[in-house]
This record gives structure tokens, sequence and C-alpha cells, in this order.
């Protein structure tokens, strides 16, 4: 199997291990990791997913090698978007990219995350990157286009500007720089980003959950929208959480529980 599910209490870590070929993503990758996060979305038991690529690898992209076998051949048929927005929608080329998941899913990023392998990063939530990883539109040699995402959410998340030049140019774009224009949220000692990956998803795994699902909800559905709308959103997302967690917590610090901004004692 090219990916395994590691899981310690509501933190499941999603590793894809192809190392002979840099982590790039052929179709039975794909297809294993986008079912492992299925099961990951659909488990109550399960809070915050990392994915890690093992072997000093994120992600090197679509397998080139295999790309090479389909001439003469329309690989891409099955992954076609259906024509009623009611109807399934396929995996990605690279796998869960089309994904909307219900929960956190973390980025542990060593070595490479390029061209499709950004892509798979910029899906998750929250990127971490050891300090001699790397992201960058790679492809762009090739004359593979960013089909997985890349066009819309970089530019999300760094501005147009600054998007474009990485999507024009192909270039390397490491670890510092992508802390310094927020495409990466945190840096890690090299070979520990899945430490510090796994790190973060248990602080996130001991908040109440309702709460941090729908906060993280109302973040993709109210982007783009006018303001208005967008506290609108917000706010149907989040009222009934008020009752459902935030009382209770309320109760909590009223108790004693986590004053001072304390984080060590809020159960």
């Amino acid at each position: 199997m090219t990916v395994s599910i590691e899981k310690n209490g509501a933190v499941w870590t999603i590793v894809h291990d192809r190392p002979q070929a840099r982590n790039a993503m052929d179709p039975a990758s794909a297809d294993a990791i986008f079912d492992a996060f299925n099961e990951f979305d659909r488990d109550d038991t399960a809070s915050v997913a990392v994915l890690w690529g093992k072997g000093g690898a994120f992600c090197a992209g679509w397998d080139l090698k295999y790309g090479a076998s389909l001439v003469g051949k329309d690989p891409l048929a099955a992954l076609e978007f259906p024509a009623s927005n009611a109807a399934p929608v396929p995996r990605g080329p690279m796998g869960p990219t089309r994904m909307e998941l219900s929960k956190p899913v973390i980025a542990a990023i060593e070595g490479p995350a390029v061209a499709g392998g950004m892509e798979i990063a910029l899906w998750c939530d929250v990127r971490v990157m050891a300090e001699s990883a790397f992201m960058g539109v790679y492809c762009r040699r090739w004359g593979v286009p960013l089909i997985d995402g890349g066009t819309v959410r970089l530019p999300r998340l760094i501005g147009e500007s600054r998007a474009m030049e990485i999507i024009l140019t192909g270039r390397k774009v490491p670890a510092e720089e992508c802390l310094a224009i927020g495409l990466a949220a945190r840096l890690a000692p090299h070979g520990k980003a899945r430490e510090v990956a796994e790190a973060m998803a248990h602080e996130i795994a001991r908040f109440p959950q309702a709460c941090v699902r729908s906060d993280r909800a109302s973040v993709y559905k109210s982007h783009g929208k006018h303001i208005r709308d967008g506290l609108r959103t917000e706010w149907e997302i989040s009222k009934d959480i008020v009752v459902k967690e935030g009382i209770a917590g309320a109760a909590r610090f009223s108790s004693g529980k986590g004053r001072h901004g304390k984080f060590d004692d809020i159960g």
C-alpha cells in the first residue's frame, strides 16, 4: 500500500509512501488518499488530520512517468465535473483536491511540494514546512497546467500579484519565503515537519470541535462575499454553536478554568 493511516487519538496522520518517486501521484495513490480522507471525515472519533509524505518529500507532483504512458489517450475523462451541481464530484487528478471536508487538515511538508504537490498543500487548511522544504509550479516546464485548484487557491492565500509571478515563472519558493508571504503558517527544523504538525493538530483537537468546525466553515463560505453577506453567513453557521458549546464554555470559565488567557486548563 502506498497510503496508510496512523491514528493517535483524535489526530490521524495520512502517510503517502512512494519514496522511489518522491511521492509523485499516480492513480492508485490518488484513489487511496481520497478514500483515506473520506474515512477521516466520516469518523466521529477523528478531529484533525495531518498529511505527510514519507521519505523526505511531500509530493513531487503528478507522476510524469505515468503521464508519458498516456500519449494518445484521454486520462481525464473520468474526472470531469458533473453537469449538475447535485451530482457527486469525482476526485481531483491529484486525489483530495476537490474534497470539501468538515474538519481541519494540516500539511506537514518536507522537501518538495511542487506542481500538483503544491496544489495538494494549498488544499490543506494549514501548512507546516521544514526549513529545507520548498514549493513551486515546476510543471511550468512541461506544459502541464495547474488543474487541482492552484490557480484558485494560491491568489486567495497570498494575493493575485504574488501568485501570478509564482505561477508564471514556475520558480522555486523556499520555505522562508513561503512563511513571509503567508503561504506557510509555521516553519520546523529539517526532518521535524510531521512532529510540529502533529503537535499543532493535537492542540486543535482538544478544543470544543463544533466551534472549531463552524469557524473553519465560515472562513471558507464567507470568502469573497460583500461584508454584510459574509456577516450573515458567519451568523447562520455559528449561532447554534453558542448554545451547543459556548454557554458550557462560559460556565467553565466562570468556575475558574482558563483564566488570564491560559490554554492548558480548559476542560
